[in-house]
């Protein structure tokens, strides 16, 4: 079987996603509920960025950081700063080195590192290529201050046959041991794409190989979705080609495949997994479900492997629902979940329904449409959401459109009248550790506590306090006490042994 690089090659079994954009249905226009206030940011125009698969993240400056698939000055993609009002700036335009040497196309936003750096992937771009793999480069993992200085950590392939993986598509998380965790969608030495460990220095190990699609791939092939680390110190993740599969990883490298999709119950899982409050996993399929072939789902999986199937996308009449979630869940501060599809929804103009929506569901599985995008003239409110949503320690939720806007995609802001809350940076830690506490309107805080254990703090910003666990402190909510209230974290921040 000849080797397959790009992402679309792979989805619906070879044939191109944007196929799905031809199931298109006559579309009245929706106004969204009474109680959602969007507000569209900022639009990009091509030179600063456009057509994102990528989402955003909160800084503990209190700014948001995002990626651009394509655009910029050098056509590579971008990363880039923007505020709370919608001032954007972009701190590092990619292929600004020759021959790409420094990355191009991030499909993820970077995260914030203990260190207060960000860290990423480009999903092409580098140094190496590989006629069967990635003949534009194979993508980089990188390091990027606040400020826009970027550092190379890795190029990939850069091991004969590509062992060491190429096409990074998903974005790094931070484990609670220091090291970024993060999935190439192909290379390694099975060619099915890796699980891999990286330092903060550079230096990368492959943890996992998966093999390429055939009936012995029961592990899986083309992870495209960030791993997760759970309670449990695991690694959980989805692989994506043919039905796609749920797997548990150890920090060591042994994997377990926990789920094996069919089409009747989804397909396809281009997003990774969140764990829940409630210990479980939650997550969305691109394709399959119960409403027919090219749909997608929003499951429930216990770590033992156990799947519920909550909802079935376009069970509604006209896909007023939404069809096709492409980006992450999040689990908000009311314990209810938010995402996007990128298509259906009560769209304009007709007959297209392209324009995709912003929903909540509870964990039982009430879906709630709460924004229809494409609904204002123009599509000025943006369309097609590929990634998640971020909420923001404010309450209010953010996320970006592939489309729309007055050019080539947007960054936008969503208010559902949830209050604000404090975040922690890293979400675990051994007595004794320093954390980040980000939040909003922090200063003059009077006091921290673990889970009722008050704690040694200092106040750095009006959005960031450090703090250490105090001795006695057990997992459960962080508690800040401010002149405006008392405000809690949006989950529990897990004591380690």
């Amino acid at each position: 079987m000849k080797r397959i690089a790009n992402v679309w090659d792979r989805l619906n079994g070879g044939k191109r996603a944007r196929a799905v954009f031809s199931l298109c249905a006559a579309m009245a226009m929706a106004i969204a509920l009474p109680a959602q206030t969007l507000t569209t940011l900022f639009s990009f125009d091509g030179t600063n960025g456009g057509l994102t698969y990528a989402g955003l993240i909160q800084a503990t400056n209190g700014d948001g950081y995002g990626a651009m698939t394509g655009g910029g000055v050098n056509g590579g993609g971008t990363v880039f700063r923007i505020t709370a009002s919608g001032n954007l700036t972009t701190i590092h335009s990619f292929c600004s080195e020759p021959d790409c040497i420094d990355g191009s196309a991030p499909y993820a936003a970077p995260v914030q590192a203990t260190d207060g750096n960000l860290y990423g992937t480009t999903s092409s771009g580098g140094a190496n290529t590989n006629a069967e793999y990635c003949s534009t480069g194979c993508g980089t993992v990188f390091r990027i201050t606040p400020s826009g200085k970027l550092t190379t950590l890795h190029r990939f392939c850069s091991e004969p046959d590509c062992t060491d993986g190429s096409i990074p598509y998903a974005g790094l998380i931070q484990a609670t041991d220091g090291d970024f965790y993060g999935t190439t969608y192909s290379g390694g030495a099975k060619g099915g794409g890796t699980v891999f460990k990286i330092t903060s220095s550079g230096t990368l190990t492959t943890l996992y190989s998966f093999c390429l699609i055939s009936p012995a791939c029961t592990d899986g092939t083309a992870p495209t979705g960030r791993l997760v680390q759970a309670t449990d110190g695991n690694f959980y993740g989805t692989t994506s080609a043919s039905a796609g599969t749920v797997f548990k990883i150890t920090p060591t490298g042994t994997l377990t495949t926990l789920y094996n999709f069919q089409s009747g119950n989804g397909s396809g899982p281009q997003a990774g997994l969140i764990q829940a409050t409630d210990g479980n996993f939650y997550g969305t399929t691109f394709n399959g479900g119960a409403e027919g072939c090219c749909y997608g789902t929003l499951f429930k999986i216990t770590p033992a492997g156990t799947l519920t199937t909550l909802h079935n996308f376009c069970s509604q009449s006209d896909c007023a629902d939404g069809k096709n979630p492409w980006g992450n869940l999040i689990q908000a501060s009311d314990g209810n979940f938010y995402g996007t599809t990128t298509l259906g929804g009560h769209c304009a103009p007709a007959p297209y329904d392209l324009c995709g929506t912003v929903f909540k569901i509870t964990p039982t599985g009430t879906l709630t449409t709460l924004y229809n995008f494409c609904s204002q003239s123009n599509c000025a409110d943006g369309e097609q959401p590929w990634a998640g949503l971020v909420q923001a320690t404010n309450g209010d939720f953010y996320g970006t459109t592939q489309d729309g806007g007055t050019g080539l995609g947007t960054v936008f802001s969503l208010s559902v009248g949830l209050g604000p809350f404090v975040k922690t940076s890293p979400h675990a830690g051994k007595v004794g550790a320093g954390i980040t506490v980000l939040g909003t309107d922090l200063t003059g805080t009077t006091s921290v506590s673990f889970n009722g254990t008050p704690a040694a703090f200092e106040v750095v910003s009006a959005t960031e306090i450090t703090a250490t666990v105090p001795a006695g402190a057990t997992t459960g909510k962080l508690q800040v006490t401010t002149p405006g209230g008392v405000l809690f974290s949006s989950g529990p921040f897990l004591v380690l042994p």
